[in-house]
């Protein structure tokens, strides 16, 4: 019987990943900030670890947000109903009015 492969990387190398990503996320929602205030819209964001469908629900149970915008990464129905959807979790779950923005094709 064939083993599995493991791999295992130094606290250096996690470290450093998770950093950079942090980079990435803080850019990529800053951007977001920005583009909601020159449209004059007020957002909020909030990074969080964790399962992103509890996360999200969680953050509407203590923020009370107007609205919560979710993205599709556009799965398959037999994909989405086998590895299940975050935004479809949220929009089922969520003790508010969520937005489903669906990738340009």
């Amino acid at each position: 019987m064939p083993s599995a492969a493991t791999v295992y990387a130094s606290s250096s190398v996690v470290d450093s990943a998770r950093r950079a990503q942090e980079q990435n996320t803080n850019k990529l929602l800053g951007r977001a900030l920005q583009v909601c205030k020159e449209r004059k819209v007020e957002a909020e964001t909030l990074i969080s670890d964790g399962d992103p469908k509890e996360m999200i629900c969680q953050a509407v149970e203590q923020i009370h947000p107007d609205l919560v915008v979710v993205g599709s990464r556009g799965l398959s129905k037999f994909r989405r109903a086998f590895l299940g959807s975050v935004s479809d979790y949220v929009a089922h779950h969520a003790r508010c009015p969520v937005l489903i923005a669906r990738p340009r094709k």
